[in-house]
């Protein structure tokens, strides 16, 4: 606390005392209030370390989170409930917290100082979640908070990608053996490619042997016992594990063998379906991959991939899931800047990423996101990650060379100014593998640049080497949109919404829908692009 204010007491007396009292009483936990502190000279100051009590003092009441993650499964915010009942757990006498997994991946996830204690609980509490398949969309996964998008989303994108491979003729509909399949196929490939780079070792994280048996079971039953009161998932679970004490019931499994880490894969798919899944591929992923190599990959190491104010995944945890590299940019190939090498990415993905922020200008994915090997990509909005996708695969066919060559210019324009300066003529035109004999580079100078002003502008450039023939047809397919919360989704059922995609020539459009975030996130990859969606309201990306 600063200044001349003291910390906030426990008062059972107000309203909000009696508010979390209720809350604590209804989680089953010791209700203590916590002693009082003094002020003296305007500076608050905490009595002298006690010996342990029995039972714990519930921590002071939190700061709300942000406004996008306040509306929870049953209606409230869980955040002091959360923090209280991971207090009332402390970690067991003698265990070293996080000892197998090492405080490195900790402060790579989460950072070094995650905030007060309380937040850190509370955002961990929306991260501790499992695989789970919607009730009323048997392939689609469900999210409960904000925050851990940053993996259902990409997963959801791969997941779909395997539905389609296998050509299912009722990709809608998996039966609970389907759902086993399809989730652990798709957290295998995930795995496998961040491992690209150091091929001969894989980790998986999961449950300390001996331990777990019994203490884990007894969490089980308490949480289904809650849920059920409550008629909601079981899937979050902090109220019986808090911050240190999951990290010291985990551990890692190292495999050198492919087939036997992708049957672990199979044999915990339990794991990953029930608390804390999600969080224990995330550590998968980045054990697999490779601490250092992260590292070396993100542009600030300092930064943790999951925000330790807000509880959202960074860009290099989407990237590292989308790639298997954990670059922070989301443009083609490197660039330099001011002397530094700013990583992007170097190849086509598989799924692909677009993004609201790019149509406000704050910048500008690369072609090897926009056009992925499958018609699938993640949206991302201000505070949210989902799922575009469609069947047809003439929407990602093989690069055109005009693209290839706006692509090859743009490295040259790391500004996106649209222009080269002339001398770098030469340069592209041999990445393109044109004619670059010195005699015929000063030729297309003088043609391009008449005036003499030293610049090489895209347009002129692209007509001149890769003239394109405008095709007035117009092209129609049908898209869907995936949002993993209930809360965003139509009749808070979570549901694909299908709609169809009309693409329209810049010349004559002949039809104009409502502007909405949706179709300004795809006019970032499709300018002219109508969406009519079969649902009374657009999709949402938040």
């Amino acid at each position: 606390m600063g200044g001349g204010e003291s910390e906030p007491r426990f008062d059972v007396s107000d309203s909000t005392g009696c508010l979390l009292v209720k809350e604590l009483l209804q989680w089953g936990l010791p209700v203590v209030p916590n002693p009082t502190i003094h002020s003296e000279g305007g500076r608050a100051e905490r009595p002298a370390r006690q010996p342990p009590r029995e039972e714990s003092a519930p921590p002071p009441p939190l700061p709300p989170p942000p406004a996008h993650v306040q509306r929870t499964q049953v209606g409230r915010r869980p955040s002091v409930a959360c923090a209280a009942a991971a207090a009332a757990f402390p970690p067991p006498p003698g265990a070293a917290a996080m000892a197998d997994l090492g405080q490195e991946v900790v402060h790579l996830v989460w950072g070094k100082k995650p905030g007060t204690q309380g937040l850190a609980d509370t955002i961990f509490c929306r991260w501790a979640q499992g695989f789970v398949f919607s009730e009323s969309e048997s392939t689609a996964l469900e999210q409960f908070e904000g925050g851990p998008c940053a993996v259902i989303a990409p997963i959801q994108a791969f997941l779909l990608k395997k539905l389609f491979t296998c050509e299912k003729s009722t990709w809608r509909q998996c039966q609970e053996e389907e759902q086993k399949n399809l989730l652990c196929h798709t957290l295998s490939d995930i795995l496998e490619l961040a491992s690209s780079d150091n091929s001969e070792s894989y980790c998986l994280v999961t449950w300390r042997r001996g331990r777990t048996a019994e203490e884990t079971a007894s969490i089980s039953e308490s949480s289904a016992e809650s849920s059920h009161q409550e008629d909601q998932p079981s899937a979050l679970a902090v109220e019986e594990l808090g911050f240190e004490r999951f990290h010291s019931l985990i551990h890692k499994q190292s495999f050198t063998s492919f087939p036997d880490f992708k049957e672990a894969v199979w044999n915990q798919y339990s794991v990953w379906t029930n608390k804390f899944g999600v969080l224990l591929f995330l550590y998968s992923v980045i054990l697999t991959k490779g601490i250092e190599n992260i590292k070396n990959e993100i542009e600030d190491s300092t930064e943790p991939l999951i925000d330790p104010v807000y509880g959202h995944g960074s860009q290099s945890l989407i990237n590292l899931l989308l790639t298997g590299h954990a670059v922070s940019n989301v443009w083609d190939g490197d660039r330099e800047c001011s002397g530094m090498k700013l990583l992007g990415i170097h190849k086509q993905a598989t799924v692909g990423f677009l993004t609201l922020m790019e149509s406000l200008r704050y910048c500008k994915v690369g072609s090897y996101l926009k056009s992925p090997k499958f018609p699938i990509w993640i949206l991302g909005s201000e505070t949210h990650l989902t799922v575009f996708f469609a069947k047809d695969l003439a929407l990602v066919a093989p690069e055109a060379p005009s693209e290839q060559a706006r692509r090859v210019f743009q490295t040259y324009d790391p500004e996106d100014n649209g222009f080269i300066p002339d001398s770098l003529l030469e340069d592209v035109m041999k990445a393109l593998d044109l004619v670059s004999d010195p005699e015929y580079v000063n030729l297309m100078k003088t043609k391009l640049d008449p005036e003499g002003l030293g610049i090489i502008l895209l347009g002129p450039f692209l007509q001149e080497f890769f003239p394109e023939q405008e095709s007035k047809v117009q092209e129609s397919f049908t898209v869907y949109h995936y949002n993993g919360l209930k809360q965003s989704n139509y009749n808070e059922k979570v549901m694909y919404v299908e709609g169809t995609a009309v693409i329209m020539g810049f010349e004559d459009p002949m039809l104009q829908t409502d502007d909405t975030p949706v179709k300004r996130c795809l006019q970032t990859k499709w300018p002219y692009i109508e969406l009519l969606w079969t649902t009374d309201r657009s999709p949402s990306l938040n």
